[in-house]
């Protein structure tokens, strides 16, 4: 049997469980791997994870995934687990990581999350410990929460959803995350968007009730469709921040970053992505070649050039903005206010979803 050692880099990538992050550190004197260097060492012997997280799919896309957020380093290391084409699972409380490869190969030999579920649990003499949220890509789900994990505990669920939590400050946990992820059903936007800013909602409200602890958050998606990701294993989105003084926000920002997502930076003459979902939505308002039928990519469709940059003074100065002629800002300008205006007027013209539809490929995360 070959060692870590002596295994090709394409080897060792495929050994290595979805979502988790691995650092072999391999003992130089000894020749033995460190196995405790392998994971935080917060962990300490048993692993807990008080948390709340929401597991979800989206039949639309065929889309799972998971977002989670804790006081305790690199949550996505052990209760988020997805498989592209099933369904999506969160292992939390005393934590039972095998939970997920488990519970995802019931779904996919044909169990509903239900009988997945209660099979695990009635096997497992350690369940009163447990809370486990799996749900499969027809969008039912089930939930355990047992009697051991601290106050608050629960969970709740929906059509395509089921989000759960313990340690927390109250159920308006866990409503807010549902609230959130209803309320964007049929958005047309990205899984991994919509779960994060559920997950968002959650700690909006206070979520995790400890204080003065590391704090980490992850999300994670698998995508089954032809060429939505470079890996054999389908994910897409796979972001785990270890840890952060704001984990969820930072989660956000990462992904806002990667994904070119309009309105992660303040355009003012750049070139890219986001420059294009700028003249779409300027064209969509009668600001921007409102004599074209469509836009096309062509030429320099990525640069944000004096004719884009006009369109926007203009609707900034429709907007009550400010503009280059007050002196309080540059030509140009598409800061956070000017981005919320875009989609509110968007909105009001009936546009919103239309455009979202277009974008929603723009910002396509790939791995």
């Amino acid at each position: 049997m070959r060692t870590a050692k002596s295994m090709s880099p394409r080897d060792a990538r495929s050994r290595i469980a979805p979502g988790v992050l691995c650092l072999l550190v391999i003992a130089t004197l000894s020749g033995k791997r460190d196995l405790r260097a392998q994971e935080p060492v917060a962990w300490g012997e048993e692993l807990v994870f008080h948390t709340f997280s929401i597991a979800a799919v989206d039949p639309s896309t065929g889309e799972s995934g998971v977002a989670v957020t804790t006081r305790v380093p690199c949550v996505g290391n052990g209760v988020p687990w997805v498989r592209a084409g099933v369904g999506a699972v969160a292992t939390q409380a005393s934590t039972r990581t095998a939970y997920g490869r488990e519970l995802l190969d019931m779904l996919e030999e044909g169990l509903t999350p239900r009988d997945a579920l209660d099979r695990a649990m009635a096997g497992d003499p350690e369940s009163e410990r447990r809370q486990v949220g799996v749900v499969a890509l027809d969008g039912t789900s089930a939930q355990h929460t047992g009697t051991g994990p601290g106050y608050w505990a629960g969970h709740k669920s929906g059509l395509n959803y089921a989000t759960q939590g313990n340690v927390l400050v109250g159920p308006e946990v866990v409503d807010a995350v549902a609230a959130s992820f209803e309320a964007t059903e049929d958005s047309e936007r990205h899984l991994a968007d919509r779960l994060i800013e559920a997950l968002g909602a959650g700690q909006e409200v206070g979520g995790d009730r400890r204080m003065g602890r590391l704090q980490s958050a992850a999300v994670i998606v698998a995508d089954p469709r032809e060429g939505r990701s470079r890996r054999a294993d389908g994910l897409t989105a796979n972001i785990n921040v270890c840890e952060h003084p704001t984990p969820v926000a930072e989660l956000r920002r990462v992904y806002n970053t990667i994904s070119g997502t309009l309105g992660y930076r303040t355009l003012q003459q750049y070139t890219g992505n986001d420059v294009w979902q700028v003249k779409l939505i300027m064209h969509a308002l009668d600001y921007y070649r409102s004599d074209t039928e469509t836009l096309e990519q062509e030429g320099n469709w990525r640069l944000y050039d004096n004719e884009i940059v006009s369109a926007v003074d203009e609707f900034r100065s429709n907007q009550g903005l400010s503009v280059p002629s007050s002196g309080s800002s540059p030509p140009g300008l598409v800061d956070a206010d000017t981005v919320e205006r875009m989609w509110i007027e968007l909105e009001s013209a009936g546009k919103a979803a239309e455009l979202r539809r277009v974008i929603r490929e723009l910002t396509a995360v790939r791995r």
